[in-house]
């Protein structure tokens, strides 16, 4: 039974999702024409509202936990777990400044969606060393205007019975060469709203997201990318803990 009510909650979630993208599509054709940066801007604004709006009408509250002050007109390299198909939608409403994630290419094919997608985002193919480099150019373009860039150090989702997963090196590296702070926000009930499993197992509830204290990189240098990705690695994996994160099948002990 609980199965079911998931499945027919999710069906009506996706729908209002979808109703909800349809009618700020005209509105994000327009933001288009705006170019890269300014255009972009108003593209995350819209997926704000976008976030707002399905949030509140899908029975999800939101709370934003903040463990220090928080300057957003302080451009930072955000860090997340990532651990859920929640967490785009979650985006917009953790950062409320100008922000681009950093996302998987294979997102922008999808129809509208797609066509937002890849306005509002930096996308990266993982499998193109190129496109890889041409994503952290872009990244390093964005910091140099003023505007954060949100990355998910472990990749992809977080399958395993552990907090996180390995952590890549790339989100820490442009921290250290564009000398940007960095500022770890965790997404603490996403997993729980939405399993990765399955798209029909959404259920309603709180959604929490966990604003951490910045972590200064003045002074580092390129040998001090590893010791910088595990320092703020078992920072994010102490506070998942603490705050009781949603996991699957956790591991005895967390």
């Amino acid at each position: 039974m609980m199965k079911l009510l998931k499945a027919v909650y999710s069906v009506y979630a996706c729908i209002v999702f979808v109703v909800i993208m349809l009618l700020l599509f005209p509105f994000s054709i327009m933001a288009s024409f705006f170019g890269r940066i300014r255009g972009g801007n108003m593209m995350m604004k819209l997926c704000t509202i976008w976030a707002d709006t399905w949030f509140f009408l899908i029975g999800m509250p939101h709370k934003t936990i903040y463990e220090a002050r928080h300057d957003k007109s302080q451009a930072y390299i955000f860090v997340s777990n990532h651990i859920s198909y929640l967490d785009a939608a979650i985006i917009p409403k953790a950062i409320r400044q100008p922000v681009r994630p950093l996302g998987k290419a294979e997102m922008s094919k999808v129809p509208v969606f797609g066509f937002i997608y890849r306005n509002a985002i930096v996308t990266v193919d993982r499998s193109s060393a190129a496109n890889r480099a041409n994503s952290v150019r872009i990244l390093k373009s964005l910091i140099n205007k003023g505007i954060s860039v949100l990355v998910f150090p472990e990749g992809t989702f977080n399958m395993t019975k552990a907090p996180l997963k390995e952590f890549y090196d790339g989100a820490f590296r442009v921290a250290i060469e564009t000398q940007t702070a960095i500022k770890p926000v965790l997404f603490l009930d996403a997993y729980r709203r939405m399993p990765y499993e399955s798209l029909f197992l959404m259920s309603p509830g709180r959604s929490r997201i966990l604003y951490l204290d910045e972590i200064s990189v003045d002074g580092l240098t390129a040998a001090d990318v590893p010791a910088l990705r595990e320092r703020v690695y078992r920072i994010m994996e102490e506070k998942l803990k603490q705050y009781n994160a949603g996991l699957p099948n956790p591991a005895p002990g967390i």
